[in-house]
């Protein structure tokens, strides 16, 4: 997995859950009959499809990098498995109803589930993104 994969992921979940804000705030009773509606089912398949395998994607990240010490990724990522297989749930709970509406898709986006998964992939993301190189400082004369 590289990582210009391991960040497709991230805007894939992250695109789905900025228009499902869009959805929610449009008040329609179902996803029948609307550009939108047409589209929520597509935006949540292509989350679900993200989600699966986000952890091992992580992990081969982390440990390409060599990040250390080992054992607080290892702790972390067993956070974010937990998440990502409750925001799977979520997900597919919803996308299992026969109608999906903007009340449904309001409270998905306010399931604690779903925005924690959001923070821990930020967080991972932060901490594996390649930091700039620091400028040299000048070195101060010795005062007389």
């Amino acid at each position: 997995m590289t990582s210009i994969q391991l960040v497709r992921r991230g805007e894939t979940i992250e695109e789905c859950y900025e228009f499902m804000l869009a959805y929610a705030a449009q008040g329609l009773p179902s996803d029948q009959g609307s550009r939108a509606g047409g589209q929520v089912r597509d935006f949540l398949n292509r989350a679900v499809d993200a989600m699966k395998g986000l952890t091992d994607d992580f992990r081969e990240a982390i440990s390409a990098e060599g990040l250390e010490p080992a054992a607080k990724y290892t702790a972390f990522l067993a956070v974010l498995e937990r998440d990502a297989r409750d925001s799977l749930t979520a997900l597919e709970l919803v996308l299992a109803q026969p109608s999906i509406s903007s009340q449904l898709i309001d409270n998905l986006n306010a399931s604690i589930h779903l925005r924690a998964l959001l923070t821990d992939m930020f967080l991972l993301s932060e901490i594996l993104r390649p930091l700039p190189l620091a400028e040299p400082q000048p070195v101060a004369e010795p005062r007389p």
